[in-house]
């Protein structure tokens, strides 16, 4: 690059799992320099910079200070301190999913990345897999989905339902494709701790009639991830997510070889790619979650959970 385009300074606040992948993806993009990590467990950002190279930084100040871009891949409950932080110093964000730990803490950031001009981006990256078969192309209307997506039990985000887990994703593919949220949502708690929710099947309806089922679980014997979707004009297409394929039984115009796109062999990849993109170039074209979408999403999973029931996260 040259002097007058130097690589944007990106920064990871959370050396967890998703903090490492974010970092590669940094260390491996040209118009960034992965600059180090702030965790408040030195040894997980220590074990990090080992592998992707960078500065452990001592205190979120640090890190905001140093960096032109953060990631933050914290748990979400200490997602609105850091990423209110970052954006009053006036840095651009890609956070992961979920938002916020609330509607209100997630309105809050999103107000904050608007009054400042700051580009606020979340983790739902597998929206590129569905722009990669052409799902968000020129199609008939989409009158109806089903989606499961079941998962076997595992220690991670117990803290949390499976709603906000695991749903959250399907959520925010259904929100993505109807453009608004639902008027009408039905739940049922299949299986819970506590009424934490473990299995939950819910309904959405929408104003222009579409319809979606979505069903999680977390204490599966086996994991599938399907999706059923069904047009006017009566196409359907049927997508295997965890084998990477689809039935596409109509004339409708997707791309059976989606799996060999770049965005669909690493999701998390194009979504800080367009996040790097974003911050260069405003006005480029993206099919990345906002800020906006990110708290519509949330506050779709928490309206689930309430329609079932059931406990958000844990007290």
């Amino acid at each position: 690059m040259s002097e007058q385009a130097k690589p944007l300074r990106a920064g990871v606040v959370g050396a967890g799992v998703f903090g490492g992948y974010h970092a590669s993806k940094y260390v491996a993009d040209e118009r960034t320099e992965f600059i180090g990590v702030f965790d408040p467990v030195s040894d997980h950002s220590a074990r990090l910079t080992q592998t992707h190279g960078g500065e452990v930084f001592s205190s979120l100040s640090a890190l905001i200070e140093a960096a032109d871009i953060l990631t933050v891949a914290s748990p979400a409950m200490f997602h609105h301190d850091a990423v209110s932080r970052a954006l009053s110093a006036g840095r651009h964000v890609l956070v992961e999913k979920p938002v916020a730990a609330s509607v209100s803490e997630g309105r809050d950031l999103v107000s904050l990345a608007k009054e400042r001009e700051l580009i606020l981006q979340v983790g739902h990256q597998e929206r590129f897999v569905f722009d990669a078969m052409g799902l968000f192309g020129e199609l008939p209307r989409l009158k109806l989905l089903h989606a499961r997506r079941m998962g076997t039990p595992s220690p991670r985000n117990l803290d949390v339902s499976v709603t906000l887990d695991l749903m959250i994703h399907d959520i925010d593919l259904v929100l993505a494709l109807a453009g608004q949220g639902p008027r009408h949502i039905e739940a049922e708690l299949k299986a819970d701790r506590g009424g934490l929710g473990d299995h939950i099947y819910a309904s959405l309806e929408f104003e222009d009639g579409f319809t979606a089922t979505l069903e999680s679980s977390r204490v599966a014997e086996v994991r599938d991830r399907v999706m059923l979707l069904g047009y006017e004009g009566g196409d359907q297409v049927e997508v295997d997510f965890l084998n990477k394929r689809f039935a596409n039984e109509g004339a409708l115009r997707l791309d059976p070889d989606f799996a060999d796109a770049p965005q669909a062999r690493d999701s998390l990849g194009a979504n800080v790619g367009a996040f790097v993109g974003a911050v260069l170039d405003p006005k480029a074209r993206s099919v990345a979650a906002s800020g906006s979408d990110g708290l519509l999403a949330l506050e779709t999973a928490l309206r689930i959970d309430e329609a079932a029931g059931g406990d958000s996260r844990l007290s």
